[in-house]
């Protein structure tokens, strides 16, 4: 971890989180756009309630003060490659469903998918200062085919994007508490720090 202390390491690493915690607001904010749209075109309304649903990463985590440095970009890695490969299908699904009749949404989706796929690359880049480089994605394919009903599939969708406007919130305050200044080593933080 020599490397990862250094000066011009630590100046790098708040240069990427200052960078991510831009990326994450703004990803949030076009995902809540891309809600609005998607409940509206598919004719969900806003209480429309939605169990967990499999294969989203959860953003809620407990002893959230707990997690090392390292520990949250490797969450946050992980979550967003399960988002890409979930968005890639809803991106799927969607043409199959309306083809040409609501482009709009479409490329809404496609928007936020770059979005998310950009973000997996930039915590790839802060893992690999932090002297450990990305897991490999290995047995991170594309979700199987769904077999659910038109209606399911807009419900899973809906908890999709829901669950990733949450992660954008959690990966802005992971960053943040990534770019401070580790006293001497990277210990956990204070239960004062936490959210």
């Amino acid at each position: 971890m020599a490397a990862a202390d250094s000066p011009s390491a630590a100046l790098r690493r708040r240069d990427l989180c200052s960078r991510g915690i831009r990326l994450a607001g703004k990803m949030r904010s076009d995902v809540v756009d891309l809600l609005e749209t998607y409940m509206e075109r598919q004719g969900l309304d806003a209480s429309a309630s939605v169990a967990a649903v499999e294969g989203v990463p959860v953003a809620a985590v407990e002893r959230w003060d707990e997690q090392t440095g390292t520990q949250r970009l490797l969450e946050n890695l992980a979550a967003y490659r399960a988002f890409r490969a979930l968005l890639a299908q809803m991106l799927e699904e969607q043409q199959e469903q309306l083809g040409e009749a609501d482009a709009a949404l479409g490329r809404a989706l496609a928007a936020v998918l770059l979005q998310v796929s950009a973000f997996a690359y930039h915590l790839e880049e802060l893992l690999r200062l932090e002297s450990r480089g990305p897991p490999s994605e290995e047995g991170a394919g594309p979700p199987p085919p769904s077999h659910l009903g038109l209606f399911e599939r807009k419900l899973r969708g809906l908890g999709v994007l829901r669950e990733l406007a949450q992660w954008a919130v959690r990966s802005a305050r992971d960053l943040r508490q990534l770019a401070k200044p580790s006293p001497g080593s990277s210990s956990a933080p204070s239960p004062a720090e936490s959210p």
